[in-house]
């Protein structure tokens, strides 16, 4: 099965392409205008070992979060649609990523339910001009659309860029292991038959 998706969403605030391969090696090109958000969304394609090219516009004269939000809409659209059924996946995936005194903790569950349980001290910080609160809103745009439950904790950090950096490192590992395919199963990992 070609675990692929194409996702075009417009609106009066953005207009957002997105090509997504699941099988991939972590290829990316990603424009969104917002420098910050383009190597996070780099990073978590290269942890997730998906290819992504993303195009977005948005109405960055206001500010960044409908063109933040509205990434994350896409990218959740284009997983679910790449998952199809979810058969043979491992549906898990759990990650700890540290990067110098920064530690993140993500756990996901691909379950057809979408939940978001992240504890973070982000509001009101800035990694440059990116403000940190806009990390959730992606997170839960993303799950809202993939039917995604997501656990995420920074468990330690003082540097924002680097206390984001490792949410997306450890959300792309997570879901890299929880979309792999699982030679030992057939079907949907689910007793109730579906997911």
């Amino acid at each position: 099965m070609n675990r692929t998706a194409q996702i075009s969403r417009r609106t009066n605030e953005t207009n957002i392409t997105l090509a997504l391969a699941l099988d991939g090696s972590g290829r990316a090109s990603i424009a969104t205008g917002i420098g910050f958000f383009d190597h996070m969304l780099n990073l978590f394609a290269a942890h997730a070992l998906i290819d992504l090219e993303l195009k977005a516009e948005g109405d960055l004269h206001v500010d960044f979060h409908h063109t933040v939000e509205d990434t994350g809409i896409c990218l959740g659209m284009a997983l679910a649609q790449a998952l199809g059924d979810k058969a043979s996946i491992r549906r898990y995936g759990v990650a700890h990523v540290p990067l110098d005194e920064a530690l993140a903790r993500t756990v996901v569950d691909f379950c057809g339910r979408n939940f978001v349980h992240f504890t973070h001290d982000l509001n009101g910080k800035f990694a440059g001009a990116f403000p940190g609160e806009l990390v959730e809103d992606f997170l839960l745009a993303v799950c809202s659309n993939a039917k995604l439950t997501l656990h995420c904790d920074i468990l330690h950090g003082r540097n924002v860029h680097h206390m984001i950096e490792v949410v997306f490192k450890s959300f792309g590992q997570a879901v890299r292991q929880a979309v792999e395919k699982d030679p030992r199963r057939e079907g949907v990992p689910s007793t109730k038959g579906t997911l």
